[in-house]
């Protein structure tokens, strides 16, 4: 791996789930099991992490921009198979050129009971990626570490229900939000490793419209930080 990820390694290692959520599953409850696949590539603008758009019209967080991942099938023999298979459906990655390093603390989702998985990974290998299935998948981003990291790009966004967490903006224009579940790991995994820098926390911007509609069972649910898995 080259140097600049083995800080994210390290991380890895000693980062509790209580630093990246403050969310756990009540005792004797039996959350759906899933994964994501976090990975980190050297692409022509630098650094970067793979996300995916959802499409517009879902039932569920249409719209909104997550990393690559869903439910474990029962064939998956660990959390990095889950995230690898959904990968490559989604966006067409070859799971072949990625080396996994780590994995985070699984994390729980509270509006769809879900135990997530975060899965790291290095695209050693670099092979094509973009939309697979229209239906399911927007659009395919290759976001630059450092316009995540810049304060010009870092927002709170507000639900109509009150709920207010940290955003990234991203995009040609900076006119997509990124929030929820996976701006709140991005977001604290940065703060975990000394990477963040001094942004305006009181900046806020609204959610758009597209991004609220939500099938009533969902909708019915307070939201929080993690919002944005795709269940299957």
């Amino acid at each position: 791996m080259p140097e600049w990820l083995e800080p994210v390694r390290r991380g890895a290692r000693t980062i509790t789930v209580d630093e990246l959520t403050r969310f756990v599953p009540p005792e004797g409850t039996e959350p759906r099991e899933g994964a994501v696949l976090m990975l980190f590539g050297d692409g022509s603008r630098g650094p970067d992490l793979l996300l995916t758009e959802r499409a517009h019209d879902m039932r569920s967080h249409p719209g909104q921009v997550s990393f690559p991942g869903g439910s474990t099938d029962p064939e998956d023999a660990s959390p990095a198979a889950t995230a690898l298979r959904e990968a490559e459906e989604e966006t067409g990655l070859d799971p072949g050129g990625v080396d996994v390093f780590a994995t985070l603390p699984q994390l729980w989702l509270p509006p769809s009971n879900f135990a997530v998985t975060p899965v790291l990974g290095w695209w050693r290998e670099e092979s094509p990626v973009g939309v697979v299935d229209p239906a399911e998948v927007h659009a395919v981003y290759r976001v630059p570490i450092e316009e995540l990291l810049d304060p010009e790009h870092r927002v709170s966004t507000r639900h109509p229900s009150g709920w207010k967490g940290p955003a990234f903006l991203i995009g040609d224009d900076k006119d997509l939000i990124l929030w929820g579940f996976t701006a709140g790991i991005i977001a604290r995994l940065f703060d975990f490793l000394g990477w963040t820098r001094p942004w305006d926390a009181d900046v806020l911007r609204d959610l758009p419209d597209h991004m609220l509609t939500a099938r009533a069972e969902v909708a019915a649910q307070p939201p929080t930080p993690n919002t944005n898995f795709r269940e299957r």
